[in-house]
């Protein structure tokens, strides 16, 4: 059969930037981000000018590459994708920088993990649309300047406190904190995706995966596909039933913790008597990284209140004890101070 067969399905490869919004209006939740950013682009535009540099920080999966593609459509230019840790060498920045257009949009993802050489090579290329290259070593050293077409930076990262002070005051547009989002915001996502999809699925299946996809819309759109595959083999409508099925297959609990989010609960609270304990010693108990821990699974467990970071480390709440069924300690209270 073609490829070009109108009823083919689309190529799993494919699914994810199907299922990505294509418009302001499909972009559900971050109202406050949304708003700002209409400001800044449509102020912009009247000047007929880029609008200026902007960060999106917060946790995976929340739309910060999607608001890239976004701010792109939005202005009409060319979307050039790339992150932190591709570019190595003073050379790879240079060479995505001069290869742009006017009014092209550069996303770099993961910014923080850009070298402090390359990052000053990065300052005078945002602020005034020049690219500073050294030529030659010692006494004979020259700098060689070259302008840049205009362009607007939208960067991402998981871990703004590791960006550099002077990088960060460089994104004049506005510095953006995405927020989790709220059920029924997730609820709506799920709903969105699954007309794509081709999948009838009923409120109480769209409300059991909104309430276990970790308030992100990521997380319910890989859960969406999973139960879709499960209700697709045994036959079954995609009801709350055949949700709660496929999801237990996935060992995906009613809050949405993985067996790894439970496992550093039972480890903090049985190894570590509940805690304090800091990060470093849960990721070498559970044979993890360090930053596994701290931006993958502490922001959910933090959100869902399981557990509360204090000076001395991570303490278990009420509520992790309770999830787990194990008895909550008299001194509790005590160790939250």
């Amino acid at each position: 059969m073609s490829s070009d067969t109108p009823n083919e399905p689309t190529p799993a490869i494919h699914l994810d930037q199907t299922l990505r919004p294509s418009s302001w209006d499909e972009y559900v939740g971050q109202t406050a981000v949304k708003q700002n950013l209409h400001i800044l682009i449509s102020a912009a535009k009247e000047r007929g000018t880029p609008p200026e540099h902007v960060l999106f920080y917060g946790p995976p999966g929340l739309g910060k590459t999607t608001l890239a593609h976004l701010i792109a459509r939005e202005l009409g230019g060319n979307l050039r994708s790339t992150s932190g840790p591709a570019i190595e060498r003073v050379g790879d920045l240079a060479a995505l920088l001069t290869n742009l257009t006017a009014g092209d949009i550069l996303f770099i993802d993961e910014i923080h993990r850009l070298s402090r050489s390359i990052e000053e090579v990065l300052y005078p290329a945002m602020e005034s649309g020049v690219l500073n290259i050294i030529i030659g070593k010692g006494p004979s050293a020259r700098t060689l300047e070259l302008p840049l077409p205009s362009f607007t930076l939208v960067a991402a990262t998981t871990r703004v406190a590791d960006l550099s002070a002077p990088l960060r005051s460089r994104f004049s547009g506005g510095v953006f904190r995405l927020e989790f989002y709220a059920e029924d915001d997730i609820a709506q996502i799920i709903k969105r995706s699954a007309k794509i999809l081709g999948v009838e699925i009923d409120e109480g299946g769209v409300r059991e995966i909104a309430k276990r996809s970790r308030a992100t819309p990521r997380t319910s759109n890989y859960l969406l596909k999973r139960a879709r595959d499960y209700a697709q083999l045994k036959r079954a409508p995609l009801s709350k039933q055949t949700v709660s099925e496929s999801l237990g297959m996935l060992e995906v609990d009613d809050l949405g913790l993985t067996p790894l989010d439970r496992k550093l609960l039972a480890v903090l609270i049985e190894r570590f008597n509940g805690g304090p304990a800091g990060v470093g010693a849960l990721a070498a108990a559970l044979s993890e990284e360090t930053n596994t821990i701290s931006e993958v699974h502490e922001p959910f467990l933090l959100q869902l209140g399981l557990i509360e970071r204090t000076p001395r480390g991570r303490v278990a709440t009420e509520k992790a004890y309770l999830h787990l069924g194990k008895p909550v300690p008299k001194d509790l209270n005590q160790k939250l101070l």
